[in-house]
């Protein structure tokens, strides 16, 4: 039992999941590149509470089909960030919320989101894993060496939220490589070698969490709940576009609307790929279901690297067949450290969503940006992780 090299499923130990190329120095041409200007000044747009009209104004059409067709990978993924963002400013940045979208952002989005195997809505992928750069290209992905390219309204607290994900993703980078010879150790049976990988994926999981711990440190939750949150909301089982959004000019939808889940940090793939190692299960039910859709919105690549990791691991099954004293201890601090992670997403959610008043339409206190009870969501998965420890 064996899987493949992190770069056949478009990662790496240097970054994690995080985008391979060098965004900063990817350049759009023709008339994409007048997109990725127009898309770069929604931080001056926005105050204005007229984006809608200042977007009809600067793209009065869609861009040709054969622009999009010419684009390479890296130069489709940008193009993804910007028209995702100019979608969501759209749907979301007046006081009244609009559930149509004009044909010169809907037909692009959808022909791009096809080209990428996605759905044409922002996406964790947008937000955080094709949206970032270095500060200095010799440095490495860490807080202080990383900005966000492509804003909403701007501030410190946006980019602060995004790029603790991004330092994030990129230390995972080190537990993600180490996933290959935990499922080889396991599979020959080699206790020693698997006590020491678990043990070294213990202590990046130690940095993770304490990256994720940084986030108070310059995101405050009033202000990522009024000025960074009400953007990156979905349009499945939202109450304030219960409908869906009408795509207009999109041939295949036939003019009814379309609804599609919304930006999450369930998105990211760390913990679903920790979850496949570690042999977690989550009970039957709805949110098992909602877990289950979230899969189709990650890039193909990572579902393929979580999928054959779900096939590929008898780790759990292992290390409960030995009970080594060492073995379960390694075992259970990584356990341990997931839950840690999940318990401290539970915090945040608490404090910078469910606590917080002044909501607007479609911006709740109750209701994920996913489009789910997400503090049932986030405690329910905490305890289903906690509940694998195995007993030496």
């Amino acid at each position: 039992m064996r899987l493949a090299d992190l770069d056949t499923y478009d990662m790496s130990r240097e970054r994690g999941f995080l985008c391979r190329h060098d965004a900063a120095q990817v350049e759009l041409e023709g008339e994409l590149a007048e997109v990725g200007r127009i898309a770069l000044r929604l931080p001056e747009f926005l105050p204005s509470g007229e984006v809608r009209r200042l977007l009809d104004r600067a793209l009065p059409e869609p861009v040709s089909p054969a622009a999009i067709e010419r684009l390479d990978d890296a130069q489709a993924r940008l193009a993804m960030v910007h028209y995702s963002f100019m979608v969501q400013s759209y749907i979301w940045g007046e006081d009244e919320v609009t559930a149509r979208l004009p044909a010169s952002l809907a037909v692009p989005i959808v022909a791009l989101a096809d080209r990428l195997g996605r759905q044409p809505l922002l996406q964790y992928e947008d937000y955080v894993l094709n949206n970032w750069a270095k500060l200095d290209a010799r440095g490495a992905v860490t807080l202080d060496n990383i900005h966000m390219i492509q804003k909403f309204a701007g501030g410190l607290d946006e980019a602060w939220f995004v790029l603790v994900h991004v330092a994030i993703e990129a230390r995972a980078g080190d537990a993600l490589a180490l996933f290959g010879p935990i499922v080889e150790a396991a599979a020959k049976g080699d206790r020693a070698r698997l006590t020491e990988l678990l043990e070294g994926l213990v202590d990046v999981w130690a940095d993770i969490n304490a990256i994720f711990g940084r986030m108070t440190e310059k995101c405050d939750p009033h202000i990522y709940f009024r000025r960074v949150r009400p953007y990156i909301h979905g349009w499945k089982d939202n109450p304030a576009v219960k409908d869906g959004i009408l795509y207009e000019g999109v041939a295949r939808y036939q003019n009814l609307p379309q609804v599609f889940r919304g930006q999450t940090g369930s998105q990211s793939s760390i913990v679903p790929s920790m979850d496949a190692l570690l042999g977690v299960g989550h009970a039957a039910d709805p949110l098992k279901s909602y877990l289950d859709e979230l899969h189709a919105y990650r890039p193909p690549a990572h579902r393929r690297f979580i999928e054959d990791v779900r096939t590929n691991s008898r780790l759990r099954a292992f290390v409960d067949a030995e009970r080594g004293k060492g073995l379960v201890a390694a075992y259970n601090g990584v356990v341990e450290a997931v839950a840690a992670f999940r318990t401290l997403h539970l915090e945040y959610a608490a404090s910078y969503i469910n606590k917080q008043g002044g909501r607007s339409a479609g911006n709740d206190t109750e209701v994920g940006t996913g489009g789910t009870p997400f503090m049932k969501y986030l405690k329910k998965h905490r305890d289903e992780t906690r509940a694998n420890l195995i007993e030496a």
